[in-house]
């Protein structure tokens, strides 16, 4: 069982959100599971031109570390995301890596793996975050199992329970992939997402070659 945490701070060890990422790892090993933390701010990801040639032939223009990467997410039984808020939204460097993934989105290649979200906000907006990026793994073909947000304020001492609440939540990710957890509202949406992007593709196939013999390896487009 393989969890890959995906940290999106620029402020290395000084970062909360950090601590919280580590907290995840922490408690899904201590169910079992293998994790491994990127720090994606370390990595050199381009931003994407949308040129779609991903869609048409898998593969990126850009020749950067998002590649690998990349391939540590398809490797991966569960992912975490984290990011502290940044102007009511996650970091430009998790949101960079978020923007290379339209093909993963198309192929709902995320089908099959768990998922889980951390967030910090100085003053506000944690929960909202959270909700975005647990949000985008359900758009990928995830199962999300939960999230901590946390407004740290002026006391650095909030991040303390907030880590004992991302430990268990790393405990619930592992146990969600170990029992293959299934929830009908999310089994609908993915069913839905499923249905869009096989339509999607299928107008496209004309110029998305890639993404519709991905459907059709897979049996769902005749």
């Amino acid at each position: 069982m393989k969890i890959l945490a995906i940290n999106g701070s620029p402020r290395g060890s000084r970062s909360q959100t950090l601590r919280l990422v580590q907290a995840v790892l922490e408690g899904a090993r201590s169910a079992g599971a293998d994790g491994e933390l990127v720090d994606v701010a370390k990595l050199q990801i381009e931003y994407c031109t949308g040129c779609l040639t991903c869609c048409e032939r898998g593969e990126c223009v850009r020749d950067d570390d998002f590649a690998a990467l990349y391939q540590q997410m398809l490797e991966s039984d569960g992912i975490v995301f984290g990011s502290p808020n940044y102007i009511d939204s996650v970091t430009a460097q998790i949101k960079t890596m978020l923007d290379r993934m339209a093909d993963a989105i198309h192929c709902q290649v995320f089908t099959g793996k768990y998922g889980c979200a951390v967030a910090t906000a100085g003053g506000s907006g944690a929960d909202e975050v959270v909700a975005y990026l647990n949000g985008v793994l359900r758009t990928l073909g995830a199962t999300t199992v939960g999230g901590v947000g946390v407004v740290l304020g002026g006391d650095p001492e909030t991040i303390v329970p907030a880590e004992g609440r991302a430990y268990e939540l790393g405990k619930r990710l592992a146990q969600a992939i170990a029992n293959k957890e299934t929830y009908p509202e999310q089994e609908r949406f993915h069913a839905a997402m499923q249905e869009r992007m096989q339509a999607l593709v299928t107008a496209n196939k004309d110029r998305w070659q890639h993404e519709y013999d991905y459907w059709q390896a897979a049996g769902r487009i005749p």
